[in-house]
Parts: structure tokens; C-alpha cells; sequence
């Protein structure tokens, strides 16, 4: 066995001036990392001498590159070159369209930890029209009460956790628990940054996706991104242009679905359903999810096939089951992802939530997430310390104005409206998960360290999802929670002492 370092990210400002030093070198592009891969299935030569001779010719490379991904179709190729990209200066409302795309990462400037400024994003499709100078002015009213509620909530916070405050270390995480309830204020349009690592293959995705998107920010967006990294890889990245179908399928699926609705046969159905504050509803569940799940542990622990399997759980009385399920389980850790095989099991909920919890909730990409616009008809959701502190009313009222506002720049240009809506409005979520990944969601969200808002919604996710699969979800719950509902499920024997 021989393990050697291929390469790693460096910060491009290091690889630029090395390049003044040494303008003769030209293999400074993740290219030759990728054409060397894409060779390996070919050449029985070992790989690190494959990246040799890519350095040596990168011209040759990036023409191997061109051929293996765009006329042979091995896109995964392009996922070898990697790139980490600053985003500064867009709207919290942007953001949500650039992280729809899962296979990247990204860290984003928190609401929670960092006290914000009044810098926002005015946009294009608004400028010059006569809704604009309402527009700034809601945005400064919606800031001020912003800076106000975090000045009233701080002490409020800290009078209420003394035993904490006690201690200063614990300063930073109380006002942090203001930041996070005063920003309920704060519109779409707020200034965010964020860190992005994404491979050549979905850079090209997302350029081409955001290229079609209807917002000027997101076109503006896509033009930015391909210039800053056009020059890299040209050889692995060749599709940026909107297409039709990026531009037109959503469109013409909700003009279907509104004749649709105008039918006479669908119009009870499609008559808006009453608003009952936030909801957590399961919409469907894998039928049986326990058996399938201890099928695929006996299927991927036997030789049977898996129809057999299947047979044999249904064999199986509640006692049986319920050890097969704990074997699989017993020596988990509240840091141990739990089998792949409870990936095996689905559950699809429907969530009533702020845009505040969602955008914590986005963060889950292991999960098949969509979702309607905001809509001021769903309501807000208001933090109860902010009604602890007597300023309900004046977040109401900024939530007035912001929707006045919201309707004049829909009677313009609907997709710009969201960016004057608040973090308190709502949006409805269709979110498709496995139990796996539940338990993920669980562990990190039901915690007490978790947000209160999304702590809610994950609580209610795994009760839920508990009534149906008892077994397989027998462990979930918040990291905090986990020693002692461990404890429960599997209680310490009875340890017997010698006898005389």
C-alpha cells in the first residue's frame, strides 16, 4: 500500500504570487489533478506518474478533459477540481438559491453570533421605480427595531439565565440568544457573506441554473462566479449559458397547476386551507419502515436474498425484532451516524416555517427539499421573548408595513417581493428524509444548544416519525438527551455479588 498527497487547496492569492515569481510555470490548475484521474481506468501506469505527465502537458490535459467529459459524458471527472470561493455582499435571499445545490459546502455569515449592521441588498428589478424609496424606508425601519430589540432583549436574556450569566464565559452565548430573537426584524434583503467549496462539475451546474433564475441578483450572481473562474478549468466547464428548460419548466408547471385549479371538479380542493400557527405533519412514511430496515440489517448480514429477508422479519414477534433493532443500535455514540441501511426507510413531512428556521433547515442537503415562496398569508412566527419584553406590537407593525411594501413590488415584479419580507414570515416545505438522516437532523437541532425555532421543529419531526417506526428511531433525539435516553433503551445490568 502506498498513500501519497495528490494536492491541496491553497488560497489563491498564494498560488498568484508564486506565479509572478515563476511565470514560466503554467500547471498551476486543478486540471491536471482531474485528466490524471480520468486516465486512471485506462493506463496501467500508477497514478502519481500520470499526474506527472499532466503537469508536464497541460494543454494535452485539459484536450483529454474535453473528451472524456463533454463527448464521452464522465462528468464525474470534473468533480476532481475543487474550488473555494468567496461570496460577499448578497442578500440572505440569494443565499437560499445558492445553497440548493447539495453537493458543495458552505459556511455563511451566522445571524445567531454576529450582530448585524444595516447593510442591504436594493434589487435591480425595484431601482428607479416608485416603489423604491418605500422600500429603503421599511428596510430602515425594520433595522432600527432590529438594534432596539437586541438592546432590550440582552439584559432580558441574561435576567432570565442568571445562573448562567454568572458565569462570563457564558456572556458570548447569551447575547447571542438576543442576536437570534432581534433578527426576526430583519428582511431578506439583509447583506450576507459565505465561504463555498464546489467542484468543477456542479460550478457548471450552478452557473447555468442561476443564469436562467428570474432575479437580476442571481444572473448578476452566475456573470460574477464565471468570471472568477472561467480561466481555472476552461476544459471542465463549458455549459453556462441559461436553457430553456432551467428558464421555462418552472414556469409553465405552475401555469398547468393554476388551470388546473380553475377547474370546477378541483376547486373545493383547491380552496386555501385554515392557518393554525407552525405545523410539523407527516405526510407519508414508508410502510412497515421498522421491517424494511431489519430486512436490509439481515440482508447485508447473510447470504439471503432479499425477498427472504423480508419473509424472515415478518416471521419475527415484537421481542425479536425489537433485539435485531438494538444489536444495531446498542453501541451507537451520540456522534455515530447509525447504519446506512436506515436509510432504507423514508419519511415525507410538510413544515410551516419562518425564514428563520429555514434557514438553518436548508442546511440538511441529505434530504429532497422544496418549497413555495413566503407568503404573508401563513403569518409570522414571533420569538416569546420578544412578547416577554413588551415588543410584540412594534414587530407587528414593521411586519405591517413589510407587507404593504411586499404587495406593491408583486404588482411589479413578484419573484423581487421576498426580499422585504422578514425572517419571522413563513414558507411551506416539502421535506423528504431517510431515518438516517432524521437521526442526523435530531441530534444537532432537537438539541438544547439548537435554536428554539428550529429545536421546535425537529422535536415534533422525531415524534412524529417515532409513532411510525418506534424501533428504528428508538435513539433519536437531541445530543444532549442522548446518555440518558440511551440509558432507558438499554439500562445497565444488575451487576450480583459473590455469595458466601
Amino acid at each position: 500500500m502506498k498513500i501519497i498527497l495528490a494536492g491541496y487547496n491553497l488560497d489563491f492569492e498564494t498560488i498568484r504570487d508564486f506565479q509572478k515569481l515563476r511565470p514560466e510555470v503554467q500547471d498551476l490548475t486543478p486540471e491536471t489533478i482531474s485528466a490524471a484521474y480520468a486516465r486512471i481506468s485506462r493506463s496501467p501506469r500508477p497514478v502519481d506518474e500520470l499526474r506527472a505527465v499532466s503537469r508536464q502537458e497541460v494543454e494535452k490535459a485539459r484536450q483529454s478533459n474535453r473528451n472524456i467529459v463533454f463527448e464521452m459524458g464522465h462528468s464525474s471527472v470534473a468533480e476532481h477540481a475543487v474550488f473555494n470561493i468567496d461570496v460577499l455582499g448578497v442578500s440572505r435571499l440569494l443565499v437560499e438559491e445558492i445553497e440548493k445545490f447539495r453537493l458543495c459546502s458552505y459556511t455563511e455569515k451566522s445571524q445567531r453570533y454576529v450582530r448585524l449592521k444595516d447593510d442591504f441588498v436594493i434589487p435591480e428589478e425595484i431601482r428607479g421605480t416608485p416603489v423604491e424609496v418605500p422600500f429603503v424606508d421599511v428596510i430602515g425601519r425594520q433595522n432600527r427595531l432590529y438594534h432596539k430589540l437586541f438592546e432590550k432583549l440582552k439584559p432580558h436574556v441574561f435576567e432570565k439565565h442568571k445562573d448562567l450569566a454568572a458565569d462570563p464565559a457564558n456572556h458570548s452565548l447569551l447575547e447571542g440568544w438576543a442576536k437570534e430573537d432581534a433578527r426576526y426584524a430583519i428582511s431578506l434583503a439583509t447583506e450576507t457573506q459565505l465561504g463555498m467549496t464546489i467542484n468543477a462539475r456542479n460550478l457548471e451546474l450552478m452557473l447555468r441554473r442561476l443564469a436562467a433564475h428570474p432575479l437580476a441578483e442571481a444572473k448578476e450572481y452566475s456573470l460574477k462566479l464565471y468570471e472568477a473562474t472561467k480561466d481555472t478549468t476552461p476544459s471542465l466547464i463549458r455549459y453556462t449559458e441559461a436553457t430553456d428548460y432551467d428558464r421555462l419548466t418552472r414556469r409553465q408547471i405552475r401555469d398547468e397547476v393554476s388551470a388546473l385549479m380553475r377547474q370546477e371538479k378541483l376547486k373545493a380542493a383547491a380552496a386555501p386551507a385554515e392557518i393554525k400557527g407552525e405545523y410539523v405533519s407527516l405526510i407519508y412514511a414508508t410502510p412497515g419502515g421498522d421491517d424494511r430496515i431489519m430486512a436490509s440489517l439481515i440482508h447485508s448480514s447473510s447470504d439471503l436474498p432479499m425477498s427472504r429477508c423480508i419473509q424472515v422479519v415478518s416471521s419475527l414477534d415484537r421481542r425479536e425484532k425489537e433485539s435485531l433493532m438494538k444489536a444495531a443500535l446498542r453501541h451507537a455514540r451520540s456522534y455515530d451516524p447509525v447504519l446506512r441501511e436506515f436509510e432504507n426507510a423514508e419519511l415525507h413531512f410538510e413544515l410551516l416555517i419562518s425564514a428563520s428556521c429555514f434557514a438553518q433547515m436548508k442546511r440538511h442537503r441529505m434530504a429532497t427539499l422544496t418549497c413555495q415562496g413566503y407568503d404573508p398569508a401563513l403569518g409570522v412566527t414571533i420569538p416569546p421573548a420578544v412578547s416577554e419584553i413588551g415588543m410584540y406590537d412594534a414587530l407587528m407593525e414593521i411586519v405591517a408595513r413589510s407587507e404593504d411594501v411586499y404587495d406593491r413590488i408583486k404588482g411589479l415584479f413578484p419573484p423581487a417581493a421576498g426580499y422585504i419580507l422578514t425572517n419571522a414570515h413563513r414558507r411551506r416545505v416539502s421535506m423528504k428524509i431517510n431515518v438516517r438522516e432524521l437521526y442526523h437532523i435530531a441530534r444537532l437541532r432537537a438539541d438544547t444548544h439548537a435554536q428554539w425555532d428550529i429545536r421546535k421543529t425537529a422535536a415534533e419531526m422525531v415524534k412524529l416519525g417515532k409513532e411510525s417506526m418506534p424501533l428504528a428511531l428508538m435513539l433519536a433525539t437531541g445530543k444532549d438527551g442522548f446518555e440518558s435516553l440511551y440509558s432507558r433503551v438499554f439500562p445497565p445490568e444488575p451487576t450480583s455479588g459473590n455469595k458466601p
